[in-house]
Order: C-alpha cells, then sequence, then structure tokens
C-alpha cells in the first residue's frame, strides 16, 4: 500500500509522459504511449532481408546476410525525434522498449533461433562515459529479452572518430577503416551473429564491425539497426 501510494505521489510530483506526443503515459506503458507505439514508421525489411535497399549499400564492403531496420529515418521525422532523444535526452529505456517492439516483430515473422549472439557496436569509451550509457547496446538488451539471445560485447573501438554527419560515402569508410577491435579474451569462432547499431547510413561503420567478426572467424553476420534511410 505504501509503495502505490508513493508510486502514485512520484507520477503527480513527476508525470510520466509519452516521448513522442507528451501525453501522460498509463501504467503499463514505459516511454512510449499506445497511440505513438502504433504510428511508428516501421519498415517491411525483415520481409526481404536479403535484397531491399538496404543489402545493395553494403554490396562489396562487407559478406552481409541480412540488412533489416526497425523505423523509416526520416529527416524531422519521428524517428529522428526517437534518436535525438536516444543520443541527447538520456533515454537508455527508450532503446529498450525499441528493442522489445522490434523483437516481438521480428518473432511474428519467423525470426527465431537464427543467431547465437546480439553483438552491439561499441562508442568510443569517453563518448559513452559523457553519455552514460551506448544506446545501441540497450536496443540489443531489448532485443536479448523477447529472442532470447545474450549479448555479447565483442567489439571494442581503438580509435576516437570524427563525426559522420557531413562525410560523402568514401570519405565515411575510411574515417572507420581500422577503428574496431574484437574485445580481448571473447570469441565469435563459427557463430550466427546479429549486429546491430541505431542508424544506418552509408553503412561503413556496420560493415567495419561486420569484417572484424567475419575475421575473427564468425560464421556470419547480419544488420540490424534501429532506424534506416533508403
Amino acid at each position: 500500500m505504501r509503495l502505490l501510494f508513493a508510486k502514485d505521489f512520484l507520477d503527480l510530483i513527476f508525470p510520466r509522459n509519452c516521448i513522442l506526443c507528451g501525453r501522460t503515459l498509463f501504467d503499463h506503458e514505459s516511454c512510449l504511449c499506445s497511440i505513438c507505439v502504433g504510428t511508428l514508421p516501421r519498415t517491411s525489411y525483415h520481409l526481404r532481408s536479403q535484397d531491399n535497399d538496404l543489402t545493395s549499400k553494403v554490396k562489396g564492403l562487407s559478406e552481409i546476410g541480412r540488412v533489416m531496420a526497425f523505423l523509416k529515418f526520416t529527416q524531422e521525422g519521428k524517428s529522428q525525434k526517437l534518436l535525438h532523444a536516444l543520443k541527447y535526452r538520456n533515454k537508455a529505456d527508450l532503446a529498450r522498449e525499441l528493442g522489445k517492439l522490434y523483437g516481438k516483430m521480428l518473432l511474428e515473422s519467423g525470426y527465431k533461433s537464427i543467431w547465437d549472439q546480439i553483438v552491439p557496436v561499441p562508442l568510443h569509451p569517453l563518448k559513452q562515459q559523457r553519455r552514460g550509457y551506448n544506446q545501441s547496446e540497450q536496443f540489443a538488451i531489448g532485443l536479448s529479452g523477447v529472442l532470447e539471445i545474450p549479448v555479447v560485447i565483442a567489439l571494442a573501438r581503438t580509435k576516437f572518430t570524427e563525426t559522420q554527419t557531413k562525410k560523402s560515402r568514401l570519405q565515411r569508410l575510411d574515417n572507420v577503416e581500422e577503428v574496431f577491435g574484437l574485445s580481448p579474451d571473447l570469441s565469435v569462432g563459427k557463430k550466427s551473429i546479429m549486429l546491430v547499431d541505431d542508424v544506418m547510413t552509408t553503412g561503413a561503420t556496420l560493415c567495419a564491425c561486420a569484417n572484424v567478426l567475419l575475421a575473427s572467424g564468425a560464421k556470419n553476420v547480419d544488420l540490424v539497426t534501429i532506424a534506416a534511410g533508403g
């Protein structure tokens, strides 16, 4: 009874609101209201995971299998607002919630027992310290809880790279070359890996990570992101 009263008091003083629309959340809603969850710009890449707009981006850069994204990225759209909240508003719980939502979507589409490990793209330690968390790792945790696949921090970032935002495709590839390595004492040999990141633009970062995993003996690597543009 005391715990319930305390919760009601906190909700009154610090109301929980939907990150997208600002509506007050019900108890069963975590950080997005049901209306916004139902209107997220979901993609259908998982239905053609080996032949879609995203697979064509990485062709020739890495021996990737499937390429999928939960949301369609558009400037000033809902997906951009969510990504901004993940990076600048301390919303680790949002990344986990998006992982859960996409995990359920994948399960409903037959993606069960496909992967052995979920590997997040790492942040540089200094950037992660400033932010407090790695949004890709939090997304992976959400996926893991639904798909029942362990999250393995198999990759480490060895260099602090410049921002990719205004770089061309070739500049992005040069910017991430030899940036990632396999974490000490970890093995990905003969493992089927889901490599996850927050957003895919040219695919340079994801391909650089995938190449490290494949060179280290991974059986195959599939790419999954929160959002991507066509």
